[in-house]
């Protein structure tokens, strides 16, 4: 007997299936054994987590978010000429990697997530460390990994804009291409309510924290592993991003 060419079982479940839990997963943030199997087609959580396991690895979430870039900018366009980046405290009780005492939650374990944003808040970097690590520490590797470059035949001027937690590092700002916009948090809140015509710069980073922080399984983090983390990030960057085409 000789098997057929292409010959084998059929999967059981559809990868769009899949996809979908992972997804409902990410927003309601539930635990893996507790995905509800009657809303997938008898789909088991064990085989689910798999699944995730297998595209994190491949990094399809990463690729997935790149793609959703492409798009955006080819519909909108990615404001190469200002962006903001930051970090934001998350708590992760049960993390095992990039976990650290959190200096803002009483010393308990804790992730920071650093994000690169364009002027619309669209991510276009993310970064994760351990909570009592100063953003500042983060700012070379959020700049190195952005998941999209600007085009060879960008020309106009870049600016980055901080707080006052990056003071100091002027250089690496200029060293990847940026022009620096340092400046205490505080006085940019005082100008956009003391001046109606005033655009904010650097807040846009702070409200896209503020997007991730709306799928649930991001806050907090109880992904053990560094990996697992950053691909549901990865994946909320990418739903983020297409919401904005």
């Amino acid at each position: 007997y000789r098997r057929k060419r292409g010959g084998g079982r059929i999967p059981k479940y559809s990868n769009r299936l899949y996809f979908s839990a992972i997804v409902y997963v990410l927003r309601t943030g539930i635990i893996w054994n507790a995905l509800p199997r009657e809303k997938f087609e008898g789909l088991g959580s064990s085989a689910l987590h798999q699944k995730f396991q297998q595209w994190a690895a491949a990094g399809l979430f990463e690729k997935l978010w790149q793609r959703g870039l492409a798009e955006y900018d080819e519909l909108q366009g990615i404001s190469w000429e200002w962006q903001a980046a930051d970090g934001s405290n998350l708590e992760a009780p049960l993390a095992q990697e990039s976990v650290g005492p959190n200096p803002t939650d009483r010393g308990k374990k804790g992730t920071k997530r650093h994000m690169l944003v364009d002027e619309l808040g669209v991510p276009l970097s993310l970064h994760v460390n351990a909570a009592n690590r100063h953003d500042s520490v983060a700012l070379e590797p959020l700049l190195q990994t952005a998941v999209v470059q600007p085009p060879a035949t960008e020309s106009s001027e870049r600016n980055l804009c901080l707080d006052a937690g990056y003071v100091g590092k002027e250089e690496t700002v200029r060293r990847y291409g940026f022009l620096p916009h340092i400046r205490p948090r505080g006085e940019e809140k005082k100008d956009i309510k003391n001046r109606p015509k005033y655009k904010a710069r650097r807040w846009v980073v702070e409200l896209t924290h503020s997007w991730f922080n709306r799928f649930r399984k991001l806050l907090p983090r109880y992904e053990k592993t560094d990996r697992s983390y950053y691909a549901l990030t990865a994946l909320a960057a990418a739903m983020i991003t297409l919401n904005k085409v």
